[in-house]
């Protein structure tokens, strides 16, 4: 009986392992399926008839191998909530992804091949997207920060956004934008877009992100730039985003317990310093600004507004934090991150990791 009993648990257990396989397996093949089919350009001509169904597009599209999966097309339409198309000609490129070709048959704007790519990633700062925009459209950096310091256009984005408050607007915030625009990749018509443009697509994917969780931040201690700010120091100290809920986790026991933040990130940041760009100096880690958690009169605060662009993961991070009782943590030069309790276990870590090569040098 007892024989019996015990064969059932692993029976029981593998097909629990089965099951967890299968999902992780088909939300693999979702991710990879909604890639672009190629990475080179290549232009197709493309016709939407007037009531084409999405089984009938997801078709065209397949058999012009401009997506990888019928029903990867069909599960993300059906996610995103995509029941329209126009009907048109297109001219659709196989290096778009499918969540551009939607955006391209929903809006019925016609893909050219002066339509520009940009790719805004995660963990950057506003200096980066500045660079970024610079690069690969006809404006400047200047032409960012001037926009970026317009109060009349500040305000109408504050009036037009929900998570957008005055308090990006604090005289010791140095981008009021900095940690809102979201980063991903995006489609432009042309070089010619102008820096208003490219920031209102950018905002309009961060309230499309954020809207998820709207009820969740409302019902948080924390306003919403306080959470984008808390998200964006997780971002710029987790590499992998299995460890990012720990670490949001060090932060609010830091500051429950009226402790300093003490993360270096914030320092390059107050610096004007990329993270990495060389080493910090004592000075400027013992120096006060509003951005500075390792500086004097920081304890129990956050910095004054976000220090990076913020990926979801951070923001669920912080939003839905691991319990733990861990009040540090250091990362190796691999990116695995060591969590501990004490400023001794934190300290042996440290010296743990110098003597076996693991150490982060710049």
């Amino acid at each position: 009986m007892e024989g019996n009993k015990s064969k059932l648990k692993y029976i029981i257990i593998g097909i629990i392992i089965a099951i967890i396989i299968l999902i992780l397996g088909i939300i693999l093949w979702y991710k990879l399926s909604i890639k672009s089919v190629s990475k080179e350009s290549s232009q197709v001509e493309v016709e939407i008839e007037l009531g084409s169904s999405v089984n009938k597009i997801g078709n065209i599209l397949k058999e012009k191998d401009l997506i990888k999966s019928v029903q990867a097309f069909k599960i993300y339409t059906k996610l995103n909530k995509v029941t329209d198309f126009q009907a048109g000609k297109y001219t659709l490129d196989k290096n778009m992804e499918l969540k551009d070709i939607v955006e391209v048959l929903k809006t019925g704007k016609v893909f050219n091949s002066n339509n520009i790519q940009i790719t805004f990633l995660e963990g950057k700062t506003m200096r980066w997207y500045a660079d970024k925009i610079e690069e690969m459209t006809n404006n400047t950096k200047e032409d960012v920060y001037n926009l970026l310091e317009n109060e009349e256009y500040i305000d109408n984005l504050i009036n037009k956004y929900w998570f957008l408050t005055d308090e990006i607007k604090d005289e010791d915030i140095y981008y009021p934008l900095e940690g809102y625009l979201f980063p991903d990749t995006y489609m432009f018509e042309g070089k010619d877009v102008t820096v208003e443009e490219i920031f209102e697509k950018l905002l309009d994917e961060t309230n499309t992100k954020l809207s998820k969780y709207k009820e969740k931040i409302e019902n948080q201690n924390m306003s919403v730039h306080e959470i984008i700010t808390l998200a964006s120091v997780v971002e710029m100290e987790g590499v992998h985003d299995e460890d990012r809920k720990d670490i949001a986790s060090v932060f609010y026991n830091r500051l429950k317990q009226n402790m300093a933040l003490g993360s270096d990130v914030t320092t390059y940041y107050a610096c004007k310093l990329e993270v990495g760009e060389r080493d910090l100096y004592q000075n400027e880690l013992n120096k006060y600004n509003p951005y500075n958690t390792r500086g004097p009169r920081m304890e129990g605060k956050l910095p004054i507004g976000p220090i990076s662009s913020v990926g979801e993961a951070s923001i669920e991070a912080v939003l839905e934090p691991n319990e733990t009782s861990y009040l540090y943590f250091v990362a190796d030069k691999n990116g695995d991150v060591y969590f501990t309790r004490t400023n001794n276990e934190h300290l042996n870590m440290v010296n743990e990791l110098k003597e076996n090569g693991l150490w982060y040098e710049f």
